[in-house]
């Protein structure tokens, strides 16, 4: 197969781009553009392409380092509830779906052109709460609970954060045996399959992206762990004597935990090295909780949503030196 080389060889090109699975579906982001491809009920691929903005704007605090990755962290969360409802519009019941059309219809009349960006903001914002409520709240407040027993503050810090992460993993295990959760861990496999792909210097076809590795250093579920993993490290030894001191410091260090977490899963795209793998290996295991083999039709639709915004030839031949032809484009806007 033209473009064929070790698939075993270590990822240690950086492609850039990015993405998540969506209801039968995968979106891809490449810089500025992302494309969301969704096979629908009648078995076609749609690909809708668009520009995405960031909340903050391009002010010089994206571009510094642990401030950044907290920009980085909220652009993932407006994309992706964004491109879930996009995706879950073509499943939607006709009475549903004119349900909501006559709820769409009063939101902008009642908050305008912003509906949209407002209701999405919403969406986000209980969204970090619920994830704050679940995953740093409730681990407190069990290590709190341990501290009518235990003197130890090394102790208690280690509980909560021995709670955190098992609250985290009991979490993916119990979505991971919802059938819907499945599929969506099929396509969240097959979207590494295609930059893992690429990124190992092989043509982007349906057969070399089903021999890829499912999981990649730069997934979101590395992303969390470390997230946990770097909140027990900060929790072992910033301390404080007030309970509501302790909660507030928790909640404060939220912004500095997602920095320092990006700055790490950064690295681990970029470098391939023994403390990189080391650093990954955590993420790279839970991933296969987060992931599933996706079939071949899934790898069509993660294809697609890669070529919609992402030259993968030019790429190859740019890194790789390896030249493929360009054969008959596919228009996934007809």
């Amino acid at each position: 197969m033209a473009g064929r080389r070790n698939r075993n060889k270590k990822c240690d090109h950086y492609s850039g781009i990015g993405g998540q699975a969506v209801i039968e579906g995968v979106m891809m982001k490449n810089k500025d553009r992302y494309a969301v491809a969704v096979r629908t009920p009648d078995q076609d691929i749609n690909v809708a392409v668009e520009e995405y903005r960031s909340f903050g704007g391009d002010g010089i605090l994206k571009k510094i380092p642990f401030i950044r990755g907290v920009f980085v962290f909220v652009d993932s969360l407006i994309l992706g509830v964004k491109t879930l409802n996009y995706s879950a519009s073509f499943y939607e019941e006709e009475e549903l779906r004119k349900n909501r059309r006559q709820k769409k219809k009063l939101i902008d009349r009642i908050l305008g052109d912003k509906a949209e960006s407002i209701l999405t903001g919403l969406t986000v914002l209980f969204s970090i709460v619920l994830a704050v409520a679940v995953f740093m709240l409730l681990p407190y407040l069990i290590a709190e609970f341990f501290r009518r027993f235990i003197i130890s503050e090394m102790v208690i810090a280690l509980i909560e954060g021995i709670s955190r992460l098992l609250i985290f993993i009991l979490y993916l295990l119990l979505i991971s045996l919802m059938n819907d959760i499945k599929r969506t861990f099929m396509y969240h496999g097959a979207e590494h399959k295609c930059i893992n792909c690429i990124e190992t210097g092989n043509a982007l076809t349906v057969d070399n992206v089903m021999q890829a590795s499912r999981q990649h250093k730069r997934c979101g579920t590395s992303f969390m762990f470390l997230v946990v993993f770097v909140s027990i490290v900060l929790f072992m030894f910033i301390r404080a004597e007030e309970p509501i001191l302790r909660l507030a410091i928790r909640i404060l260090l939220i912004p500095v935990i997602s920095g320092i977490s990006y700055e790490i899963i950064r690295l681990a795209g970029r470098y391939d090295n023994f403390l990189i793998r080391f650093i990954s290996a955590p993420g790279m295991f839970l991933q296969k909780l987060t992931t599933r083999e996706p079939d071949r039709e899934m790898a069509e639709v993660a294809i697609a949503s890669v070529e919609a915004v992402f030259d993968w030839r030019e790429y190859l031949l740019k890194e790789f030196g390896i030249e493929i032809p360009y054969e008959e484009e596919v228009d996934y806007y007809a």
